[in-house]
């Protein structure tokens, strides 16, 4: 019998902070909960709610600051707090791990991947280098990392944000430990990414048989990979559960807060959009025409490419987003307008008059209408300055500030993004992750820019801050009428704060228009695999959205910058082959929403509806079929369609699926090759789009109809015997296993009635 005593139990702990000149702080107020083999507890909570210190516990560690003052934290049966400091030193690695949020700045940029990952397993005596190797190589491939063979051997900087986050899991995990600390290890990723790194870890924790302890403060996220739930609200449990209770049914009223602050799922309709109270007859700033990138070729222009003929508009007191996975050249964008990286092609203009292209050749007033808002308030902000030195700098630099108008002005603008004025005599360790990212955006303000470009200002705060920050930001722009170029990977923060939308991939705008347009049909395929990626707050989100087209078919894959075609060829699920890879898209203008562009070979109704596009690949490949199966002429590609069977009705199509499946294996196979000779289709039947079952594309569509396969119930009736039969005449391999086609046909045959 298995063993179901909990390899984690927080008893009754209490941290403390004990300043030297006061009473203790209680920081952790008693905290209970267990973690049982293979379950996940997720902690959540937002800023300053005690979940990071509480995971930290089962190492027996603490920041440095705090003490434990009370309870235990026992990890397979020893509690970690009173242990001998070398055993307790010898089960970190062994028996519990921990993953930080930021995997590049858990990796040292001057040793190789593998070395890292590899080093605690030797250090610790508990495998030879030889045998880390294995076990990283075997880890590499169970958390589905392209190249398994070969990537142990790069440098952190050779590989994407999100395969170093799965690194870092490997690293936990090569010593096989009972427990795995994961704290926030997706909340900097992108949609696409965090799926790839979501799914990575449930399938290497349910494999390895491990426990966790999830920390995050995205519901959406928990709703996906927990199974148990913990809410904390200032180092105190409010309340615990399964959970499909929590997410469904919160009793706790702070719990019932966090739910409502949780992004919805980005659509048309979610903002209150620009009034026009600001507008001029040129935009505020505007990019034409820019390419841009890294290095220096021979022929003087870039040696890496990032950004190819982007054009960007923004209008005086608007918000632009800009939206697109990791590696899409959004920071790159961001930089070119501010002149940290000249463009090598194209022109920057603020208010109609060309900038020059490189930082140090703009003038200070250009300079000071230009205002960069970067990240990482921690690193943006130095760390022995006072608030009050910060906000007052580009006071003085831009506008010649000094004495008591300078601090007038400080406390003004403390209290216009809405900080305490005692804050000016802070440095910014003693403020919270949104108290910091308030004084990065105060700091910009104060120079009192036109334009302020926000790079990713809210992707490291909780739902709560993160949902303040922009409440500030829309009132800024009623108030000052400063725009806003704002850079972000969550799209449901984008669709409630733009007017306008920028969609990039791969250095190159495939998208862009009015908020409402964009997040509507007619989408782009990139846009529309970024919306099917949101994470939604349903148990079971996860499983469904690795089931659909956009995600066999892009979620996998990393972005490529091409030279030529569409860089989204090798991703998209209706590429159309000879063409995309060899063509420039052209751009598409939406009659029905006003400067909606697409740049895409398919036409603008093709792309209007899930499956249109697909349908029309299907026929485009069932004409290129017929065309040869008659020698190739035009004419008899024209006959062709005749003797093609017609759609089934549905009741038809049940009769003849248990026919099939009684038929002996050898006949079985000639059946499904004339299927119209069994029966005589009905006239009034239409066909099924095959292509909404994941695996099926166009040429996979194209064969299946072409053997008389047209319905979600033909593919629901299949058994072992009929997927064999059909393997051996599909020739086309598809991305994933035939035998997942029918859960999926059942759901969709089921749906449909």
């Amino acid at each position: 019998m298995a063993d179901t005593s909990p390899i984690f139990q927080c008893k009754d702990l209490k941290i403390e902070a004990r300043p030297w000149d006061a009473s203790p702080i209680p920081i952790v107020k008693g905290v209970t909960f267990d973690v049982k083999p293979g379950e996940v507890v997720a902690l959540i909570g937002e800023s300053g709610s005690g979940k990071t210190t509480i995971s930290l516990a089962s190492l027996g560690y603490t920041k440095p600051g705090l003490h434990f003052s009370g309870g235990e934290a026992v990890l397979l049966g020893k509690d970690m707090i009173t242990i001998d400091p070398e055993e307790r030193r010898a089960r970190r690695g062994e028996h519990v791990a921990y993953l930080a949020q930021s995997a590049a700045a858990t990796f040292n940029p001057a040793l190789k991947i593998n070395e890292q990952v590899t080093e605690s397993a030797v250090l610790h005596g508990h495998m030879s280098q030889e045998q880390a190797n294995k076990r990283a190589r075997e880890l590499y491939e169970a958390l589905e990392l392209p190249d398994p063979d070969r990537i142990g051997g790069r440098y952190p900087h050779q590989v994407s944000g999100g395969q170093l986050q799965r690194l870092m899991a490997a690293m936990a995990l090569v010593e096989k430990p009972s427990l795995l600390v994961l704290d926030e290890p997706t909340t900097a990723l992108d949609v696409t990414t965090q799926i790839e790194v979501l799914k990575a870890f449930k399938k290497v924790i349910e494999e390895e048989g491990s426990a966790a302890i999830y920390v995050t403060h995205d519901l959406a996220v928990v709703a996906q990979i927990a199974d148990h739930i913990v809410v904390l609200y200032g180092g105190e449990v409010m309340e615990q559960g399964p959970v499909e209770q929590i997410i469904n049914n919160p009793s706790h009223s702070y719990t019932k807060r966090l739910m409502s602050a949780v992004r919805p799922t980005p659509s048309a309709g979610m903002g209150e959009g620009a009034t026009g109270e600001h507008r001029r007859e040129v935009p505020a700033l505007e990019v034409k025409h820019v390419t841009a990138g890294y290095g220096k070729g021979s022929d003087g222009k870039p040696a890496v490419t990032v950004l190819r003929d982007v054009n960007v508009s923004v209008e005086r007191g608007h918000v632009v987003g800009v939206i697109g996975e990791s590696g899409c050249g959004k920071s790159t964008l961001a930089r070119v307008m501010a002149g940290l990286l000249p463009a090598s092609e194209g022109e920057v203009l603020l208010d109609g008059d060309a900038l020059k292209p490189a930082l140090a050749d703009r003038a200070r007033n250009e300079l000071q209408l230009v205002q960069f808002v970067f990240q990482m308030a921690d690193t943006a902000l130095n760390p022995r300055q006072t608030i009050g030195e910060i906000i007052g700098r580009p006071l003085t630099f831009y506008h010649n500030m000094t004495g008591r108008a300078r601090r007038e002005r400080v406390l003004e603008i403390l209290r216009l993004v809405e900080l305490p004025v005692e804050f000016e005599g802070r440095f910014p360790a003693e403020m919270s992750g949104g108290q910091k990212q308030r004084v990065n955006l105060a700091r910009g303000l104060a120079a009192n820019p036109e334009v302020l470009l926000c790079d990713e200002v809210t992707s490291a705060l909780d739902t709560i801050v993160g949902a303040n920050v922009i409440k500030l930001l829309e009132r800024l722009r009623r108030e000052t009428g400063v725009s806003f170029v704002f850079i972000s990977h969550d799209l449901s923060t984008v669709a409630s704060f733009a007017d306008e939308i920028v969609v990039l991939y791969a250095g190159r705008v495939v998208e862009k228009g009015p908020v409402d347009q964009v997040l509507s049909p007619p989408f782009h395929p990139y846009t529309r695999l970024l919306i099917a990626s949101v994470p939604e707050m349903r148990v079971g989100w996860l499983e469904d959205t690795m089931q659909t087209r956009e995600a066999m078919a892009g979620i996998s894959r990393g972005v490529t910058i091409t030279k030529v075609g569409c860089p989204f060829f090798d991703r998209c699920p209706v590429a159309i082959e000879g063409t995309c890879e060899k063509i420039d898209p052209p751009a598409r203008v939406d009659e029905h929403g006003h400067n909606h562009v697409i740049e895409c070979h398919r036409q603008i109704d093709e792309l209007g509806a899930p499956g249109a596009a697909q349908s029309a690949a299907a026929s485009a490949k069932k004409a290129k079929v017929a065309k040869k199966a008659n020698g190739g002429s035009a004419a008899a590609a024209k006959a062709a369609p005749a003797k093609k069977p017609a759609a089934r009705k549905p009741a038809e199509a049940k009769k003849a699926a248990p026919a099939a499946k009684r038929a002996a294996p050898a006949k079985r196979a000639t059946a499904a090759k004339k299927p119209a000779a069994a029966k005589k289709p009905a006239a009034k039947a239409t066909p099924d789009d095959l292509q909404q079952i994941s695996g099926v594309g166009p040429k996979i569509a194209g064969q299946l109809k072409t053997m008389g396969i047209t319905t979600f119930e033909q593919i629901a009736a299949w058994k072992k015997a009929d997927m064999d039969s059909f393997n051996e005449q599909l020739k086309f391999k598809g991305r994933i296993e035939r035998e997942q086609w029918v859960p999926q046909a059942k759901k969709l045959a089921k749906a449909k009635k």
